[in-house]
């Protein structure tokens, strides 16, 4: 899975761009899904933030009678553990490194780029961000859960990556239980996760997506260009 598609938004009218976040949908939506969060995060003028959103392709979904929609990975079964298609999930880690290194060749240091994911998104880029050869700033999940986490090989050049990790306490799609297994699964790796939840289901809110901003604002500012 190589030259994903994506949609890419500056914060800044004339293009430049010091950071960047590349931000993963979940299942059967599209790189569109989050485009209208950017103005809501509100971030300083003085911020240049590269937000990229790419398109995952269109699979067969076990879960879904096999019924083709945008994926980064098949589901296989909806069972506890959420057992899934490892290979192609590890595919689309493979395509998020190269989606920062293509950052890193237009001129922004990998240490100023996020990696986020909401759902089978957030799954792929804790793999992804775990396993980079680059030194990232952080890695931001939403809704998500850990499916790799036993098989992960983790790089030393991201063995302290700040991890934030934000759920819906009522979430029928991923449950809450998933979102925190992930947090104890980072924790056993060394890793320090912040975790938040807030009373919604399997989607976002306005104090989530404040909280999002702040982290953005803090990580960046403290990986400054």
């Amino acid at each position: 899975m190589t030259n994903l598609p994506a949609l890419v938004r500056e914060t800044r009218p004339d293009g430049h761009a010091d950071a960047a976040v590349i931000w993963l949908h979940g299942l059967g939506a599209d790189g569109s899904d989050f485009v209208p969060i950017v103005p809501e995060l509100r971030l300083p003028s003085d911020m240049a933030v590269r937000f990229i959103f790419p398109n995952a392709p269109s699979i067969p979904v076990s879960i879904n009678q096999g019924y083709v929609m945008p994926a980064w990975y098949d589901i296989l079964e909806m069972d506890v553990s959420r057992r899934v298609d490892e290979t192609q999930l590890r595919a689309s880690a493979a395509a998020v490194h190269e989606l920062v290194e293509a950052q890193m060749a237009a001129g922004i240091d990998s240490r100023r780029i996020i990696l986020a994911g909401f759902s089978q998104g957030g799954a792929v880029v804790l793999e992804a961000g775990l396993s980079c050869p680059h030194p990232l700033a952080g890695i931001m999940s939403l809704s998500s859960y850990f499916p790799t986490a036993d098989t992960v090989t983790v790089n030393q050049a991201n063995r302290e990556l700040p991890i934030r990790v934000f759920h819906g306490t009522a979430d029928p799609v991923v449950r809450e239980a998933l979102g925190q297994q992930a947090v104890a699964a980072l924790q056993a790796k060394g890793y320090k996760p912040e975790y938040s939840s807030y009373p919604m289901q399997h989607t976002v809110c306005l104090e989530e997506i404040r909280d999002i901003s702040s982290w953005l604002q803090s990580t960046l500012n403290t990986r400054s260009a």
